[in-house]
């Protein structure tokens, strides 16, 4: 039987990683490259001619004499974590095939849990933001899902009050091959929280298959197309091959949060959601996760803790 290449692909191994990022020289470097490629620019008043002040470490527009370092106004801004320590940290979390822990961070780190947790966080709010950007195209399975159980003695199914729903999507290629996917947490199955999940994250003309649910017609309003598939519930549902990905995508999700995580806050579950998506997205070449996710961490504003621990993280 022949090998799965995407699984058995050789992607970017440790001592290559250290190889490229091993210094703080080479990380400041790649941070300056990704955030322009095409040389400098000054980001008040794009102004291309600059000098740096060595020891300061920073860029001096020419023309407005604004100073600019290589992490201020992304996502590392104002770190006082070394930036071989966020490449590794970025490594850890792309090479990952079920992702890891904040703990486990701190412990391969060797920071304290807080940082290992500000770090996961920032850098899956990345993850997030870049994905939501892309919306799913062609035809895509979409599902109904929940994170959690019931309580002992609760209610069970759709309305145990424990319960968080999330969309999954999985876009598949003509003969029925993954391309992409997209799992968001949603306020409940209803047509108008469906109708505006669509128009963020589906492309106009697509075509969506679901079970019958009544809420997937929403997609409609999206300019999509909507085939409905009679599933009748129970085990036997989820044996539907029209809806096989998206089945499938769903429990490789819920393993692979249980088998990493202890526990899981609601108000964050989306950027756990786009952290195995981002993941999966481009799992075809390994060894391009850490430039193209750099490549978009330089261009994601900060985020302070306080958004990172107070806010509600929408779709």
């Amino acid at each position: 039987m022949a090998k799965n290449q995407v699984q058995f692909q050789k992607g970017l191994s440790l001592m290559d990683f250290l190889t490229q990022y091993g210094t703080d020289e080479q990380c400041r470097n790649a941070l300056f490259d990704w955030r322009w490629p095409n040389s400098f620019v000054c980001p008040e008043c794009g102004y291309p001619g600059y000098c740096e002040i060595l020891s300061r470490r920073i860029y001096q527009c020419h023309r407005c004499h604004h100073q600019v370092s290589v992490t201020s106004g992304t996502i590392f801004e104002a770190t006082k974590l070394p930036l071989t320590t966020w490449f590794l940290g970025m490594y850890l979390l792309t090479q990952s095939k079920n992702g890891v822990s904040a703990l486990e961070l701190m412990r391969q780190l060797g920071i304290s849990y807080n940082a290992a947790w500000r770090m996961k966080h920032k850098l899956m709010q990345v993850m997030k933001e870049r994905d939501d950007q892309q919306p799913l195209v062609g035809t895509i399975q979409l599902d109904d899902a929940y994170w959690g159980g019931e309580r002992h003695g609760g209610k069970r199914g759709r309305g145990a009050p424990n319960k968080i729903p999330f969309v999954a999507a999985v876009a598949t290629t003509e003969e029925g091959h993954p391309i992409a996917m997209r799992l968001s947490k949603v306020e409940g199955f209803r047509k108008k929280e469906l109708a505006n999940w669509a128009r963020k994250h589906l492309q106009a003309s697509s075509i969506v298959v679901s079970d019958g649910l009544d809420c997937f017609s929403a997609v409609q309003t999206a300019g999509c197309g909507h085939h409905v598939i009679i599933t009748g519930g129970g085990p036997a549902s989820v044996t539907q091959e029209a809806l096989s990905w998206v089945n499938t995508m769903i429990g490789n999700v819920k393993n692979a949060i249980h088998g990493t995580y202890h526990a899981i806050g609601k108000k964050h579950l989306p950027r756990y959601l786009a952290e195995f998506s981002y993941r999966f997205n481009r799992r075809n070449k390994l060894e391009d996760m850490i430039p193209r996710l750099g490549y978009v961490a330089v261009r994601t504003p900060p985020m302070p803790a306080r958004l990172l621990t107070m806010a509600e993280v929408r779709w």
